[in-house]
């Protein structure tokens, strides 16, 4: 008997406008990602991929389909549902950094914790673990005009990681580095996938950065048209 994938999409669509006007951003997607996979998802602007993304992310919801997480049924969940969700399943890192300018590295990677009501020992603990973790020990007070770019987006990482989430959706992370920050970031990513078993899913459009993934999905005009595993 085939294990429950980790994230199961049957006949997902997202349609925006009506009449003339009606975009097909996704048209039909059935999708399994099984736990600790690392898959990379490609194709041209327009194409869907970060339509799917936030589906996956739970920042979108579709107009057709479903959605199963871990074998349960999440499509149908009220926006507290969705954030109660996303704060104890999913990590999020963008191509911007998003943090918070007045803050420390370490005020911003226990953020995730705050809003959990974690203690502030605790999240102090383990936001210091999650920075040294992703190559930052001895950043902890220094705030975001005091790090690189690369260096930011470690500590975007390890705000993503510091409450031990099941997947980790990545847009394009690696877009504002130049090409030596990139690969050092991808190989961080990794190393989380292999060492630490986070399933990773990456929007990327750079075909050397798809390539530290072990699964790459190639879509165009809201479709899944090929796939590779490497």
């Amino acid at each position: 008997m085939s294990r429950t994938p980790l994230i199961s999409l049957r006949g997902i669509t997202r349609l925006y406008g009506e009449g003339a006007a009606l975009v097909k951003a996704l048209a039909g997607i059935d999708l399994d990602i099984g736990e600790g996979e690392f898959v990379a998802v490609m194709g041209p602007s327009g194409c869907g991929k970060s339509t799917a993304m936030n589906i996956l992310g739970c920042l979108d919801r579709p107009t057709s389909g479903t959605y199963a997480f871990m074998g349960t049924d999440i499509t149908g969940l009220d926006n507290d549902g969705r954030a109660l969700f996303r704060r104890n399943y999913l990590g999020f890192v963008f191509q911007g950094f998003n943090l918070l300018a007045r803050t420390t590295a370490l005020e911003n990677v226990e953020l995730p914790l705050t809003y959990r009501g974690t203690p502030r020992a605790e999240r102090q603990s383990r936001a210091r673990e999650a920075l040294a973790l992703v190559g930052l020990q001895g950043r902890e007070d220094h705030p975001p005009s005091a790090l690189s770019g690369g260096q930011q987006q470690r500590v975007a990482i390890a705000r993503a990681i510091v409450s031990g989430p099941k997947v980790l959706l990545a847009d394009e992370p690696t877009g504002n580095l130049d090409s030596t920050r990139s690969h050092d970031i991808m190989k961080l990513i990794k190393a989380l996938n292999e060492d630490s078993g986070i399933t990773v899913i990456m929007v990327t459009h750079e075909k050397d950065m798809a390539a530290y993934a072990r699964r790459q999905l190639h879509f165009n005009d809201g479709l899944i048209i090929s796939e590779e595993k490497v």
